[in-house]
């Protein structure tokens, strides 16, 4: 199962995806997180890199976190990269994740991207006012990422707010379930929360079934 947690900037996406991986078995979970996928942008002056526009699709490497997706899918393991937001850069090191029955996308753009779409079995839209997302993101950027109010505040005009009209909120018409309230909202929670723990249930009465099969076949070989 796989399932898209979307919405705009400071709207609660990590904390609910937080919330429906307390409520499971996070060994059998996979979260990634669509902000690990920033394009590196090292070769650019940093001067350069603090202007681009980071809320457009085209800042993000779709294709990698399209792939990762696929091969998490297949059953196969994969490196995902880390970012570093101060820099706007790829660190050297990666992430090693091996894949799991659920896997969680969470990010602002990823209902943009039709191919991330068509893999997902259950998308939700976090719908948090526009001031609370504001405030939560400038605490974030001055406290997480060495921000300054005036920088949060020209980027949040210039380009997180456009951007937010233009590809985030029309995105919402994509989703199977809104939650309103973010992290807050418990109800709704808890039943993504038990879809997922139903998901992973009958993952392992397959897993039980096949090994049971695959015993009986070894005492009629042996036998």
């Amino acid at each position: 199962m796989i399932i898209g947690i979307c919405g705009g900037t400071g709207s609660g996406k990590t904390t609910v995806a937080n919330r429906i991986l307390e409520s499971v078995s996070k060994d059998e979970v996979v979260f990634l997180q669509q902000d690990s996928y920033y394009r590196d942008r090292d070769q650019l002056p940093l001067d350069i890199r603090n202007v681009v526009n980071f809320d457009h699709p085209e800042a993000i490497d779709n294709d990698l976190l399209v792939e990762h997706v696929r091969a998490l899918k297949r059953g196969e393991a994969v490196e995902v990269p880390l970012y570093d937001f101060k820099t706007h850069s790829r660190r050297p090191e990666t992430l090693h994740v091996e894949p799991q029955p659920i896997i969680i996308i969470e990010g602002i753009l990823i209902f943009d991207e039709k191919r991330l779409l068509e893999e997902m079995d259950i998308r939700v839209y976090v719908d948090t006012p526009d001031d609370i997302r504001f405030i939560r993101r400038l605490r974030r950027d001055v406290a997480e990422r060495g921000r300054t109010v005036e920088s949060v505040i020209e980027q949040y005009l210039s380009t997180v707010r456009p951007m937010h009209m233009q590809f985030v909120e029309p995105s919402k018409r994509c989703a199977d379930v809104i939650i309103p309230e973010g992290g807050h909202n418990v109800v709704s929670i808890g039943l993504i929360s038990g879809r997922i723990r139903e998901q992973l249930a009958d993952t392992r009465r397959t897993r039980a079934a096949a090994g049971t099969v695959g015993v009986s076949l070894k005492v009629e070989q042996g036998g």
